[in-house]
């Protein structure tokens, strides 16, 4: 599993704009480099991002082969009720690397 790190606030009060940031660990290896041996490495780059907050998405974005490795999203959202955020990557190869993350929205 990559190292993903999420910077969310434990709690809210209801009603205010908050920030989330997300890092996920990842070459972003764009397929123009070569090994060692002289050997091209194969490209292997993140191609979409997505967070929702109790299945509704509030934030998405697709990468393309520019996008610089272990890429940082930071983005806001209003708080309006508990809930759970969930963090997902997805990687060229079809596979998927997902975080998520408790929120307490206070009355």
């Amino acid at each position: 599993m990559r190292n993903i790190r999420l910077s969310v606030p434990d709690n809210a009060k209801s009603g205010d704009v908050i920030e989330l940031k997300a890092m996920i660990r990842h070459d972003m290896e764009s397929g123009y480099r070569v090994n060692i041996q002289g050997q091209t490495i194969a490209r292997n780059i993140l191609t979409f991002f997505e967070c929702r907050f109790d299945d509704n998405v509030i934030f998405s974005a697709d990468f393309h082969p520019g996008v610089s490795a272990n890429p940082l999203l930071k983005f806001h959202m209003r708080a309006q009720k508990s809930g759970t955020l969930t963090f997902e990557w997805t990687e060229q190869t079809g596979q998927i690397f997902t975080k998520t993350a408790a929120l307490a929205v206070l009355e």
